[in-house]
């Protein structure tokens, strides 16, 4: 099949497919006049990427993970793809570290600025009951 067709029957750009093709994640055969050809189990292969891809894997993991992978989203346990895993979980459990911090310093700003609208409108009711 053709870029285009790949494209429709995975919903994924022809462009995204370009890319993968660059990274090393799609193979795509030429032909004489250099059009792009795929082979069926690259529908497949999309869907894989497109699975690791939303895990938060870069392309570079996920390159060398596809060799692991087999039908559906599952990884066939070998050093490769537990080494990748394991990374890419310590860095999101790094990155909800820093969002649970930067949540609580909003909350300590959103605490302070309530507490002082409080006492702004009760300065503001104390100065319009003396005037």
């Amino acid at each position: 099949m053709q870029i285009g067709e790949l494209a429709r029957r995975t919903g994924v750009s022809t462009r995204s497919l370009r890319y993968y093709e660059q990274r090393g994640l799609l193979r795509a055969h030429r032909d004489t006049n250099g059009y792009r050809r795929y082979d069926a189990e690259c529908v497949e292969t999309v869907g894989r990427i497109r699975e690791l891809l939303a895990t938060g894997l870069g392309t570079d993991d996920i390159r060398v993970l596809l060799p692991c992978t087999q039908g559906g989203p599952a990884l066939m346990p070998c050093a490769l793809s537990w080494g990748a895993i394991e990374r890419q979980m310590v860095q999101l459990d790094e990155e909800i570290a820093e969002l649970e911090r930067r949540r609580a310093a909003l909350g300590t700003y959103a605490q302070i600025m309530r507490e002082r609208g409080t006492q702004d409108e009760a300065l503001a009711a104390s100065a319009l009951r003396s005037a």
